[in-house]
């Protein structure tokens, strides 16, 4: 009997021996151990909550950086659509010759486009008799008409008007504030204006809205008036000189290249300040918060690796029986602790790759989804007025997306190492114990 016991037992270690690491027999006690019986509820109730965990958390990871990234790049695509990439302002005398100036700057290699601005700010007042502060830009028509985030975004009236250089092009919310629409008059009052005995009096004129633009931004399209450069200049007591240039280019990212041959250009002296500088404090600031959103949010799935711990060492402690046996036929400590890894993987590996698809879904579907609740709320989720955009965006970075997909797995991998090594170090006689 003895003899045939050791036969039998060296025969199951033979077998154990010449199976390879995750062999087919490993991967089928492990898929065993996931499928739950009765007496094991409890333990797949943890494995269910750990799934679920794990994939509500790769899923709200991959949403909210979507989010913020389509955030940032609808907020830099918008700001960047109608202010220059570059500024160029003068540093000694007045810029009086701003047509030839901005013919030399546009032959720089990498610059699309420079447009003479003269600039002020003006209190704006419709029919309604309600009053708003605005913001003038001073614009020549045919660079107005190139400024495909106004031109191509015209969602009442024509720029014949403005071209003509008798109307004005204001945004769609302050022609809502204003009670305006296409054809109406704009009152604007600007503090600087005609010089008499008794001081300076204010400048108030009227002017016919010949266009209403619809930028996507809702300080934008509150805030900004363009006027014909000439009757800008007029109003603003700047006949014949401009206060700045603004320069789009090629790639916005290449400003620091084009700082010389820009300045070369000019032949005279000049101040040349770029699109980062200007909003350096916004972006910087979204910036980090995207940073500790990912941090705040890496830790949904750090609690529900956690989770997986718990339900293998009390896996472990319910299968005590089981790891006897599979010790007696000979199997290897390494073979455990690959069993119990592969059960506990397995959560963390489904897991992230259903977020994956639950996030991805999700973000395709964003702004809908965002309407639906905003129907069943009865209120404005994500307001323009408070978010700057009027509709939720939604931009998947790929490498985003890995990092959030190597993360979750190395957690859910790591959360499984302790208790299948536990497992691994159990011999057959403190295993029947746990029973």
């Amino acid at each position: 009997m003895a003899d045939a016991a050791n036969g039998a037992s060296a025969t199951g270690a033979q077998a154990f021996n010449k199976n390879r690491p995750f062999s087919a027999f490993e991967r089928m006690v492990a898929w065993r151990y996931l499928r739950s019986r009765r007496k094991e509820a409890f333990i797949s109730v943890i494995a269910g909550f750990s799934f679920i965990g794990i994939m509500l958390g790769v899923a709200t990871l991959i949403i909210v950086m979507a989010v913020m990234n389509g955030f940032r790049t609808e907020l830099i695509s918008r700001i960047l659509g109608i202010n220059g990439h570059m500024i160029v302002q003068p540093i000694d005398t007045p810029l009086n010759n701003y047509s030839q100036l901005a013919e030399r700057l546009s032959a720089v290699p990498g610059v699309t486009m420079a447009i003479p601005l003269v600039e002020g700010q003006t209190l704006a007042s419709g029919t309604a008799g309600a009053g708003t502060g605005a913001l003038v830009r001073g614009v020549r028509a045919d660079d107005l008409a190139k400024m495909k985030a106004v031109s191509d975004n015209i969602k009442e009236g024509d720029l014949v008007g403005f071209a003509s250089g008798s109307g004005v092009a204001i945004g769609s919310r302050m022609a809502e504030q204003l009670g305006l629409s296409a054809g109406g008059q704009i009152t604007l009052v600007a503090p600087e204006g005609d010089v008499t005995p008794l001081g300076v009096n204010p400048r108030v004129k009227t002017y016919t809205v010949s266009a209403i633009f619809e930028i996507g931004m809702s300080e934008y399209d509150a805030s900004i008036i363009y006027m014909p450069l000439e009757e800008a200049q007029l109003y603003f007591n700047a006949e014949g000189i401009v206060q700045s240039i603004e320069l789009f280019v090629a790639n916005p990212d290449d400003v620091d290249n084009l700082r010389q041959p820009i300045e070369a250009a000019a032949e005279r002296q000049i101040f040349i300040t770029d699109w980062r500088q200007r909003n350096r404090t916004f972006f910087s600031a979204l910036q980090v918060e995207r940073n500790v959103m990912f941090m705040i949010l890496t830790l949904i799935v750090l609690v529900a690796a956690l989770n997986i711990i718990s339900g293998l060492i009390m896996l472990v402690k319910d299968k005590g029986s089981d790891i006897a046996i599979l010790r007696t036929m000979g199997a290897t400590s390494g073979a455990i602790m690959r069993i119990f890894f592969m059960t506990g993987a397995a959560i963390g590996t489904v897991g992230t790759f259903a977020g994956v698809l639950l996030g991805v879904v999700v973000c395709l579907n964003v702004e809908s989804i965002r309407q639906f609740f905003s129907w069943i709320s009865g209120t404005t989720l994500f307001n323009p007025e408070l978010y700057f955009l009027s509709q939720l965006p939604a931009d998947m970075n790929a490498g985003e997306t890995v990092s959030v997909i190597v993360m979750a797995l190395a957690l859910s991998f790591l959360a499984t190492i302790f208790p299948a090594w536990r497992a691994s170090k159990l011999d057959p006689v403190q295993a029947l114990r746990y029973e």
